[in-house]
């Protein structure tokens, strides 16, 4: 709907909606562009995650070693029978971020490079007389409504976007699955202890989730102990609980708790033709099978700030829509791929047994890490890739041992 123009009312390039990676990536690159950015974020949202972080993250976004509070060098599959599998990585390390420190960094960072942080609330998306889009947030510590103008939104709000539910044609709704996870103080390391600060546990057990998994992941002097499930029903805090004694962890200090959904496959349309392009899980980035959704958000906040600073430039509208293809075009495979590997592998106790097993082949722990460590399918090496199809195929008929 449009409304009448008011000249009094702050006026930017661009707002971005949402301060979670994507969101303060976007602000950021459009500040650094010279950009007259607005970022606005609600206080006190901290989403459940891992925090794993890549090494191409880590050099693509330029994130400082001290922001890291742990560095993975192993991960652990824990199958339905409780046997485990080791999976080294070689020559490198995964990156561990806790996300109260590591969003903050990234909205702190955006500041320096120029952009106007704002905390609040958005309520309402509209249009003046002149074209240009306009916001209402709610500004708890003023208690009162703000209205400012911009030439474009970036929609960076989360998995059930208020941006884009006021401001994008209807869309279908994408699968989800439904995060929920404890951060404890780390117990100190035991030689009988089951956990490690150097690794990673993943356990992929029906009675811990029917779809999906459940993990401990160390974040130096604190742990992240969380479940995923779209089962409607399932209970996430139940299934922490009994993971959390399954790894004997119960005792441990509870320090926060969080849930949030998750969207495990990319939307149909990231933008509205016009004035407002989706990002992060707004734009649904999280990938399947893994869940990883902090290197694919900050990806598509950099798309979307690329794409606006396009339109700024060149007053073409249709740039937004780059966003989208251009991430499809790099990730869309692999989003596929662990798209058909979460409705197969996680369908059963019986097939994550298999799959548990089949991480003890070295082809694919290989493959794997070379894909995770630099967002991309490994296309070298065809041989083996060969050897891993035909082992796959001996696990899915039942023809190898676990």
């Amino acid at each position: 709907m449009n409304a009448v123009q008011d000249n009094s009312v702050e006026q930017f390039d661009a707002i971005v909606i949402g301060g979670g990676p994507a969101g303060a990536i976007a602000a950021q690159d459009l500040a650094k562009a010279g950009r007259k950015v607005m970022l606005l974020d609600k206080a006190g949202r901290i989403k459940p995650c891992g925090g794993a972080i890549p090494p191409r993250l880590i050099r693509d976004f330029d994130i400082p070693n001290e922001v890291i509070c742990a560095k993975i060098r192993s991960a652990r599959m824990v199958a339905p029978s409780h046997k485990a599998v080791d999976m080294p990585i070689e020559n490198g390390f995964v990156g561990m971020v806790d996300r109260d420190v590591f969003d903050e960094f990234l909205r702190e960072r955006a500041q320096a490079a120029g952009a106007q942080r704002r905390t609040g609330m958005f309520e309402t998306f509209s249009r003046d007389e002149d074209g240009l889009c306009a916001i209402e947030y709610f500004d708890k510590a003023a208690k009162r409504i703000v209205r400012v103008r911009a030439r474009f939104i970036v929609g960076a709000d989360g998995a059930n976007s208020a941006v884009a539910a006021q401001a994008l044609p209807p869309a279908g709704r994408a699968p989800f699955v439904f995060a929920y996870h404890e951060i404890v103080k780390a117990p100190e390391t035991r030689p009988d202890s089951q956990t490690d600060p150097t690794r990673c546990d993943v356990y992929y057990q029906g009675a811990i989730s029917p779809d999906f998994y459940g993990w401990v992941f160390p974040h130096g002097d604190k742990m992240s102990i969380g479940v995923g499930s779209a089962k409607k029903g399932f209970s996430l805090r139940k299934a922490v609980a009994q993971l959390r004694n399954q790894a004997n962890l119960s005792e441990c200090e509870t320090i926060r708790c969080e849930g949030a959904p998750l969207p495990l496959y990319p939307a149909k349309r990231w933008e509205n033709g016009r004035d407002v392009v989706l990002a992060g899980d707004a734009a649904g980035v999280v990938a399947p099978a893994s869940g990883e959704g902090i290197y694919y958000a900050m990806a598509t906040g950099r798309l979307a700030a690329e794409a606006v600073d396009e339109a700024l430039r060149t007053g073409d509208c249709r740039a937004l829509a780059t966003a989208r293809k251009r991430f499809m075009k790099e990730h869309g495979r692999i989003f596929f791929v662990l798209w058909v590997m979460q409705t197969f592998w996680y369908k059963s106790d019986w097939r994550r047994e298999r799959f548990v097993s089949l991480c003890r082949d070295p082809d694919v722990q290989r493959l794997t890490w070379e894909s995770y460590m630099n967002k991309a399918l490994v296309k070298r090496d065809p041989m083996a890739h060969i050897r891993v199809f035909f082992k796959d195929l001996g696990h899915i008929f039942g023809l190898a041992r676990t």
